[in-house]
C-alpha cells in the first residue's frame, strides 16, 4: 500500500485511518511498520475489531462531527496531542473517504504537520 511505503521512507511519526469498519487499518497492518496506525472511528465494534490487528491502536472518533476539512484537521491534532501520540510539527499520515462516515469508501492519502 502507497500509505505504508510513504510512512517507510518519510519522517512520519503516526499514521491515521478515519476508518468505519476498520479495514483500511487491517490492510495496513500486514505489511510490518515500527510506525503505529491509529484507527479513528466512531463504532465500539470497529475498536473491538482493530486491537487484533498487529501495530493498530483505537481511538473514539467521530468524523461526522467536523462541518468543514478544516474543523476535521484540527479536532484529529487536538485529539491527537491530547492523548500525546504525537507532538507539533510532527508529519502524519492521514487516510480517508471522501465522503465521511461512509464504508469502503477509503480513497484519499495526505501528509500533513500537526498543527
Amino acid at each position: 500500500m502507497a500509505v505504508m511505503y510513504a510512512a517507510n521512507h518519510m519522517k512520519v511519526r503516526a499514521i491515521v485511518a478515519l476508518t468505519e469498519s476498520g479495514s483500511t487499518p487491517l490492510w495496513m497492518s500486514r505489511i510490518r511498520s515500527d510506525i503505529p496506525i491509529y484507527a479513528f472511528t466512531r463504532h465500539e465494534s470497529t475498536r473491538r475489531r482493530v486491537t487484533l490487528f498487529r501495530g493498530v491502536y483505537p481511538v473514539i472518533f467521530d468524523v461526522t462531527d467536523a462541518k468543514s476539512t478544516g474543523q476535521l484537521y484540527d479536532t484529529l491534532f487536538t485529539r491527537l496531542l491530547e492523548l500525546k501520540l504525537v507532538e507539533r510539527k510532527d508529519l502524519v499520515i492521514l487516510t480517508k473517504g471522501e465522503q465521511s462516515g461512509v464504508q469502503g469508501g477509503t480513497n484519499s492519502l495526505q501528509i500533513l504537520e500537526v498543527a
